[in-house]
């Protein structure tokens, strides 16, 4: 199965996880759950978003996209990672595991502009409250979606095709949970110092980015919050970031911990729990940070729930 002393590898074996074989069973059964939770608390959101018109306005337009990816996200990695931990390993085919990382990246990328689309529509909503009707038309809002999509399939091409041009040879078995490129980039028989820098690339213009609209966005939300004399009005105002600060410190804290740092010297285990942070937990969370968080989402939800029990009567 494993090509050696220079073989071509046209298949990878994942092994993740599999140094406790005891724990294969236990950790299908907790990741099963997450990720049905994932597909239930997600769908669920987009669904609520759709049929209360109470929900049809920029920020949950926005929400409801994020919900939609967050599903085909983890769609991507954890039906191969239960398959893995079920059979104490799994093989992948080059196309499939080329595949993989694709949709990984492309979906990863989406939800990084996603989050920092909805910390600027927050500042447009708290700092110019009179133009946000006029900023955030319709128009302006599948732009910025569009914009998202496009670019996050821009670089999800140029990193899987980077990727998978260099030659993978020795042995084939990725210490991981899915094909992403650190384990791959071990494996490898020639220069990889392309892939590297396709990496750092990634690294500098995507999450940084991101990040740093995120950051500025929030100053100015801050400013004009503290610039409200009553502190209910304080309050009230903040409440309206506090779900969307939540998911952006959970995506991209464990994001950042995992390509913005020296891999040299750091476990494969430690990688793999954050991996499975971000992969697995964070998109299983979001729905339920805007919800509880999130009077509009609970008044939705238990307006949809009486109507479901009183269409059940006779």
């Amino acid at each position: 199965m494993a090509g050696r002393n220079g073989t071509i590898v046209t298949e990878f074996f994942l092994t993740a996880f599999s140094e406790h074989p005891e724990c294969g069973l236990p950790l299908f059964l907790v990741f099963l759950s997450f990720y049905l939770l994932t597909l239930l608390g997600n769908a669920g959101m987009v669904l609520l978003i759709r049929v209360d018109g109470r929900l049809h306005t920029p920020m949950y337009f926005f929400l409801g996209h994020l919900s939609f990816v967050d599903m085909c996200y983890s769609s991507a990695i954890v039906p191969q990672m239960l398959a893995v931990l079920l059979e104490h390993g799994a093989t992948l085919s080059y196309s499939r595991c080329a595949a993989q990382f694709f949709f990984f990246t492309f979906f990863a990328s989406i939800d990084c502009y996603l989050l920092a689309i909805m910390a600027y529509d927050r500042y447009v909503a708290v700092c110019r409250p009179l133009l946000y009707v006029t900023v955030m038309t319709e128009k302006a809002l599948w732009g910025l979606v569009a914009g998202a999509y496009g670019a996050g399939l821009s670089s999800a091409f140029v990193r899987t095709v980077t990727a998978f041009t260099i030659s993978f040879c020795g042995n084939n078995e990725i210490d991981f949970i899915f094909c992403d490129l650190p384990p791959l980039l071990k494996l490898t028989c020639g220069d990889s110092y392309t892939q590297e820098v396709v990496i750092i690339v990634f690294a500098t213009f995507v999450m940084p980015l991101c990040v740093v609209v995120i950051l500025v966005s929030y100053l100015f939300i801050i400013r004009a919050i503290l610039q409200i004399r009553s502190a209910g009005g304080r309050a009230k105002t903040f409440s309206t970031c506090a779900s969307h600060l939540t998911a952006v410190s959970l995506f991209f804290g464990t994001l950042i911990f995992m390509y913005l740092r020296d891999n040299s010297g750091q476990s494969s285990e430690e990688d793999r729990v954050v991996s499975v942070l971000y992969t697995v937990v964070t998109p299983m969370l979001n729905p339920f940070i805007y919800s509880l968080r999130n009077k509009e989402v609970k008044q939705a939800f238990r307006k949809a729930l009486y109507r479901t029990k009183a269409s059940g009567k006779p």
